[in-house]
């Protein structure tokens, strides 16, 4: 079907749904780089009106990636809740936007209603959206889930900690994250990018973490993130595995560049569930995501990257996980070119990730060579905390020197519990005020010298 639109006197035709979308979506420089973005503005504002009348049961019939050869737009067309779909599937995707900006669409209404919406709409409506749109739907979805604590409940942030080093060494692992959790953080996860793939390696540091939480009785979970099969092998072996990780993407295409499918999705999600090592939730599974993927893979169909991102999520939700984050500034200047790019992209990663119903964390973080800076980064902390989002990173000074760039640290996020209010899982804040690291408000308590933490600190730095 042909989309049309007339501005003045210029008539902008496209061909189908899936240059309209491309063309509709705000500026980036992956879609410059795979041709399929606006030429200019007129012609991004023609497509933007015209999405705007697009019913959206058409994304349930106009498939963007074709059914029959990818099993993601399968798993979404197939798994869609008509019943929840219903209040809204009169409406155009921009009835849609002003119905998500009135009092009618409380968080509630909002819950209800994820089970009924595709990515495909999500990401629809969210071309449409101002920043502060953005932020303000955001801000109205509840999304919680459990393991060792509760990820999510209003009123709080989490941050994962991330001790990673470029050579896996436990004393220096042991050091950033003994450091991390004195700073209160680490309620959403204990998470380290194991620098090797070598399992006797992985091994050792998932006993590392657990250690740590066992011996200081943390309410919080672990996860290396390492390949899904990896981990599966791993909790073959009776290795103390809590989360599973997988990196995935919007296609079958670019899945199958990562080296999974559904099916081993499954398979580690199964696994960790039988584990039952969680104490209040068996929410086992942690995604990463990022924009930009599926190019890189070559696998995008002359999809638009942020559509695609959001078909990511609609992945993700079939496995409830506890955790899912977009590395939004991650890929590189290729996709996401500056901080302005950056901070839309992940204003709307967010957006879309919690009104389909995903317990959706941002690493706010950029490359050394994009046109971004830390400056860019903390006007994103400060709009994702606005909105509401689940969980950001906590790394020391920021600087992940394994991985080499640039994100969040432990100081950021006291800014933000500052600044908001926000709060930490609550059973992870019962810990810290147990163990003399923060008062009842939340604050840190002044540091002393002979803390238990810093003990077993001393221990592995012998």
């Amino acid at each position: 079907m042909t989309y049309v639109h007339q501005v003045g006197s210029r008539r902008f035709a496209f061909a189908d749904l899936k240059e309209l979308m491309a063309k509709a979506t705000p500026p980036r420089s992956g879609d410059m780089l795979a041709g399929i973005a606006a030429a200019t503005a007129e012609e991004n504002v023609a497509a933007k009106m015209a999405l705007a009348d697009v019913p959206l049961k058409t994304f349930l019939s106009e498939a963007l990636v074709p059914y029959e050869t990818d099993e993601v737009t399968r798993l979404i067309i197939d798994g869609h809740d008509a019943a929840a779909f219903a209040p809204v599937s009169a409406f155009t995707v921009g009835d849609f936007r002003d119905w998500l900006l009135s009092e009618a669409a409380d968080s509630a209404a909002l819950a209800r209603l994820a089970p009924g919406l595709t990515p495909e709409m999500v990401a629809a409506v969210s071309k449409l959206m101002r920043n502060q749109d953005l932020i303000l739907i955001a801000k109205k979805c509840r999304v919680v889930t459990r393991f060792r604590n509760t990820i999510g409940l209003p009123g709080t942030l989490a941050v994962r900690l991330q001790p990673n080093h470029p050579t896996d060494d436990p004393a220096g692992i042991s050091a950033a994250m003994l450091d991390g959790l004195l700073y209160g953080c680490g309620d959403a996860v204990i998470g380290i990018n194991p620098a090797s793939d070598s399992l006797p390696v992985l091994d050792r540091l998932i006993k590392l973490t657990a250690e740590v939480i066992e011996r200081f009785d943390i309410p919080t979970q672990s996860c290396i993130l390492t390949h899904v099969t990896s981990s599966i092998e791993l909790m073959n072996r009776g290795a103390p595995v809590d989360l599973v990780f997988q990196s995935i993407a919007g296609t079958e295409a670019a899945n199958r560049s990562f080296g999974i499918d559904l099916a081993v999705l499954k398979e580690g999600t199964d696994a960790a569930r039988a584990l039952k090592r969680g104490t209040v939730g068996q929410n086992a599974m942690y995604f990463e995501t990022g924009q930009g993927s599926a190019l890189s893979a070559n696998a995008h169909h002359g999809v638009d990257q942020q559509t695609l991102e959001a078909r990511a999520y609609g992945v993700a939700r079939v496995f409830e996980p506890l955790l899912v984050n977009t590395v939004v500034g991650f890929i590189g200047p290729e996709y996401l070119y500056d901080g302005k790019q950056i901070i839309r992209a992940g204003l709307e990663d967010h957006f879309c990730g919690k009104l389909l119903g995903v317990p959706l964390g941002v690493d706010v973080c950029y490359t050394n060579h994009a046109e971004a800076d830390q400056d860019d980064m903390d006007t994103l902390l400060t709009l994702l905390a606005a909105a509401g989002v689940t969980y950001i990173m906590g790394i020391p000074g920021a600087d992940d020197v394994m991985l080499n760039y640039q994100s969040t640290s432990f100081h950021d996020a006291l800014y933000v519990r500052e600044v908001f209010g926000a709060r930490r899982a609550p059973e992870f804040e019962g810990w810290l005020e147990r163990m003399a690291i923060t008062g009842p408000d939340g604050r840190l308590l002044p540091a002393t010298g002979s803390h238990p933490l810093l003990g077993f600190a001393t221990e592995r730095a012998a």
